[in-house]
């Protein structure tokens, strides 16, 4: 879900075209310094496996660093239109009235420049004290470092976000006097009441009475209204957190120091380089060509089987989620492998493109999986129980998939196409097929292997995998300075927009927390007798329902820690001491469920970019729709037989 307004004009004035170098350039740095941790995490492990010296440092570093990582690219993420946002009325309003969404951007821009205004001038008198104080991290006598340099760069990363929402701001202003072409009095008049109506209903908050918990209630309703509106996710998790905490704490320091509190000391943990470092593994995945070779494995093994190019394309998927963990990725691959040779072979479009978005999710199920990792940090779970438990349900769904591949073969050939025709297939036997599976094997074994035997932490885990699986891509000859440099940059990027949305859901999080509106809820569910199994049914639906606009992990950011006490309070007993998991595993499904179902649905409009006018969009949402069947019947199974999760724990 990427934004469509904030960003660089075709005739933006110089002042902008020139800070955009300046974006690129912190960019860069944070850039190259990802894959500089992942040399000296690399370094740590071979150390101490080999010489049982640990590269010292290595772990305070990779916590001092993440911080400014994120910082430095945020600027260069706005301008590149990264920064996650719910477009699903905002793009159609850009598309049709493009007057109105632009005086809404320019309100969103200016909230977010005040947002950052406030935090980099917090971050920068921070950075003075430790210059003044000689603040340093480290253990004395081994290692030290003094912090006040990455302070530095992350008061200028702020600074830098704080510029570039003021140049957009500005650009999309100075665009709007063009863009009254078109625009009714009857549109100005809905504009006026719509905004008036808001400030309006934002005074009656701010100034009236309330309870902690009924302000708790108010922090969810304008949460949802500005993301439906279009502001960027990360921004109005925090500005609604900062106002929230001010009215609950009567305290605008409290807020504030909330936020700071929040951006510098949320992300600022070892174990969240697992995210750079797992989508660094996947990306020099997608260059290696890995996935291509499991594909020519599984469609020439299966291919005496009906439907057998569309099981072996979720075979091939199976197989690729197991070494990345990013369904975009699976899209995107599959649809330029899969897509041509089962329509070559008589499959219809419609089937071939559905095919493909829907065993995409397997990518976020099957370990490592990028949101497994993100609800583990976002509930403090740990990863490896985490990708421990979905073993089960990620190899039982790819079961399910191939099983209603085979029932739509048989019941409705119409809707396959003619899959007997198997045609010129690329020959294998098992020694060729073992060679082309055996970079995939080492990896898993690596990678999953080293975490389950308690060998490397899921973040050594991470810079060991992408670090074996550049590799490979060196040895098949595929990296070039340009796609390692494209690695890097979409690893920032996809870094950037997961990270920054942990930090804002912290922010909203503390004023959830300080409403009692968490606490509220268990109670009511405990005495209204509403159970378990209706809380849970009720927070799937809404996930689905999320799903259909938003991205997967703001639904995980946003959604998950409201509901996690009133699950955990009346899910003990059902489920036992694992129920956080049990719960993870279901949310994972329900969310992906939402990459597959319009309007939104990430996974196919990656499909449907990819493959252009092969079919059209709906005949995607179409093909993909048996899937999403298949996904629910998995969380029935889940939610029927809770130790399919957790009897491997």
């Amino acid at each position: 879900m990427q934004p469509q307004s904030a960003g660089p004009l075709p005739d933006e004035t110089a002042l902008s075209r020139g800070f955009g170098h300046v974006a690129a350039l912190l960019s860069a740095i944070g850039t190259v310094w990802i894959f500089v941790l992942m040399l000296l995490i690399c370094a740590d492990v071979l150390g101490l496996a080999l010489f049982s010296r640990p590269l010292y440092g290595v772990v305070e570093l990779t916590e001092q660093t993440i911080v400014p990582i994120v910082f430095l690219q945020l600027a260069h993420a706005l301008r590149r239109n990264r920064l996650t946002r719910a477009d699903f009325l905002f793009a159609p309003l850009l598309r049709h009235k493009p007057f109105i969404a632009g005086v809404l951007d320019v309100l969103f821009l200016s909230v977010g420049m005040v947002i950052f205004a406030v935090l980099a001038n917090s971050i920068f008198k921070e950075f003075l004290q430790a210059w003044k104080s000689a603040d340093f991290f480290g253990t004395p006598g081994i290692f030290t470092a003094p912090t006040w340099p990455f302070k530095l760069m992350t008061a200028i990363g702020a600074g830098a976000m704080t510029v570039e929402f003021a140049l957009n701001a500005y650009e999309t202003l100075r665009k709007l006097p063009s863009q009254r072409v078109g625009v009714t009095s009857r549109d100005l008049t809905w504009l006026a009441l719509g905004l008036a109506a808001f400030f309006a209903l934002t005074a009656v908050v701010v100034w009236g009475d309330w309870s902690r918990i009924a302000l708790g209630v108010w922090a969810v309703v304008f949460l949802l209204v500005l993301l439906m509106a279009g502001m960027h996710v990360p921004v109005v998790l925090c500005v609604v957190g900062v106002v929230a905490i001010w009215l609950l704490r009567d305290n605008p320091n409290v807020a504030w120091n909330s936020l700071k509190s929040s951006a510098t000391g949320t992300i600022d943990k070892f174990e969240f380089g697992v995210i750079p470092l797992f989508v660094l593994m996947g990306l020099f995945t997608d260059i290696s060509d890995i996935g291509r070779d499991a594909y020519r494995v599984a469609a020439w093994w299966t291919r005496k089987i009906l439907g057998g190019l569309g099981i072996a394309t979720v075979v091939a998927n199976a197989i690729f989620a197991a070494v990345t963990g990013i369904s975009i990725a699976s899209s995107a691959i599959f649809s330029r492998v899969a897509v041509p040779q089962m329509i070559s072979h008589g499959y219809s479009a419609r089937f071939a493109a559905g095919t493909v978005a829907g065993s995409s999710v397997l990518g976020m199920l099957l370990p490592p999986s990028l949101l497994l990792i993100i609800f583990g940090f976002v509930t403090d779970t740990s990863v490896g129980d985490l990708f421990l438990a979905a073993i089960v349900p990620g190899l039982l769904l790819t079961v399910l998939f191939c099983a209603a591949i085979l029932l739509l073969a048989w019941l409705r050939p119409d809707f396959v196409g003619n899959s007997g025709d198997v045609g010129d297939l690329e020959p294998e036997t098992l020694l060729s097929s073992a060679r082309r599976l055996l970079p995939i094997v080492v990896l898993v074994t690596v990678v999953l292997g080293g975490i389950y035997m308690g060998w490397f932490t899921p973040t050594q885990a991470g810079a060991i995998g992408a670090f074996a699986t550049m590799i490979i891509t060196v040895i098949r000859r595929k990296l070039t300075r340009a796609n390692l440099w494209g690695v890097l940059q979409e690893t920032g990027q996809i870094t950037v927009s997961v990270l920054s949305l942990i930090i804002g859901a912290a922010v909203f999080t503390k004023a959830l927390v300080m409403s009692t509106v968490p606490n509220a809820m268990v109670q009511y569910a405990i005495t209204s007798g509403f159970g378990f199994w209706g809380v849970i049914a009720l927070f799937l639906l809404a996930v689905i329902v999320m799903g259909m606009f938003l991205d997967s992990t703001s639904i995980i950011v946003i959604a998950v820690p409201i509901v996690l006490p009133l699950v955990v309070a009346l899910g003990t007993d059902i489920i036992g001491p694992d129920v956080v998991i049990w719960f993870g595993l279901i949310t994972i499904i329900a969310v992906e469920m939402g990459l597959l179902t319009p309007p939104f649905g990430i996974s196919v409009f990656v499909v449907k970019n990819t493959i252009g006018d092969v079919c059209s969009l709906q005949d995607v949402f179409a093909g993909a729709f048996p899937y999403v069947l298949a996904m629910a019947v998995l969380v029935g199974l889940c939610m029927l037989f809770p130790a399919l999760v957790t009897f491997v724990l």
